[in-house]
């Protein structure tokens, strides 16, 4: 609701932006976040998926894979250029989908 008044306000002062009737609130197709988040999780459960202990679902088990999750992809450049040079390919789905669904 706020977010509407906001943006009702900001049109009324002729301050030009792009709202939700231009570009989508969470468009997972441009969102590299959400990308680096799955790649987070796929490689913390990994690990736990393939252990038979009961205790591989324990919060320190958890933890400790994350920490070594994130400690790998710091140094991770490779990732980061893949995700941020995707973005040309990405637009051009989107433009080709008519700004429907991508495979992304």
């Amino acid at each position: 609701m706020r977010a509407n008044a906001t943006q009702h306000l900001l049109k009324e002062n002729g301050i030009d932006f792009w709202g939700n009737d231009v570009w989508p609130g969470n468009s997972p197709d441009l969102n590299a976040a959400e990308n680096i988040g799955a790649i987070i999780k796929d490689e913390v459960e990994a690990p736990m998926l393939q252990e038979s202990d009961p205790g591989r679902y324990s919060p320190e088990t958890l933890r400790q894979n994350l920490e070594n999750v994130l400690k790998n992809l710091e140094n991770d450049t490779d990732l980061f250029k893949r995700l941020l040079c995707s973005y040309p390919v990405r637009f051009k789905a989107i433009l080709k989908s008519n700004c429907g669904h991508t495979e992304y």
